[in-house]
């Protein structure tokens, strides 16, 4: 069964990812930030990071869709505490980690139209993320391939024809 989290900072192409992933691999997506809590849209809208508390409800409603059945969900998934609460609702739960340098997600962020999360707290998102370890099942993606090689990087890693690349 294929449960994957497209992970990463605001900008990084979660959506985009998840969404072309999903169509590859027959599964729904969800937006993980359509589960946000309006409280939560409203906090980032005004500027202001989510902590711990105000994610946990978020982070429950994703695991909830992830129990349920195969998808592909973008949510950041910032923190190993973030990524184990999903894994305990799906244990076999697999991360794609898109990453790329600073500079491209600001310019990614800046042309965004209607999109709730500022450039204000992009540098919040780049200081909360834990890098995946070792014994985390993640494929790490560099967010500057293209649409078609992402999703080929991941399928090819999934499929086991070739070792996710180091993060």
């Amino acid at each position: 069964m294929t449960r994957l989290v497209v992970m990463g900072v605001t900008s990084t192409g979660k959506s985009l990812t998840g969404a072309n992933l999903a169509r590859a691999l027959n599964v729904p997506f969800i937006d993980g930030d359509d589960l946000h809590p309006q409280r939560n849209v409203d906090k980032m809208a005004r500027g202001e990071p989510l902590d711990d508390t105000d994610r946990a409800p978020w982070l429950a409603r994703i695991g909830a869709v992830l129990a349920e059945r195969p998808c592909v969900i973008a949510c950041s998934a910032l923190k190993r505490a973030y990524r184990d609460r999903l894994r305990a609702d799906a244990p076999d739960l697999v991360f794609v980690h898109l990453h790329g340098p600073r500079e491209v997600i600001a310019e990614r962020m800046a042309q965004r139209d209607g999109h709730f999360m500022p450039l204000s707290l992009l540098d919040s998102q780049l200081a909360t993320l834990e890098m995946p370890g070792p014994d985390e099942r993640v494929i790490p993606v560099d967010l500057t391939l293209t649409p078609l090689q992402i999703v080929s990087r991941v399928t090819d890693a999934l499929k086991g024809e070739v070792r996710p690349p180091d993060a």
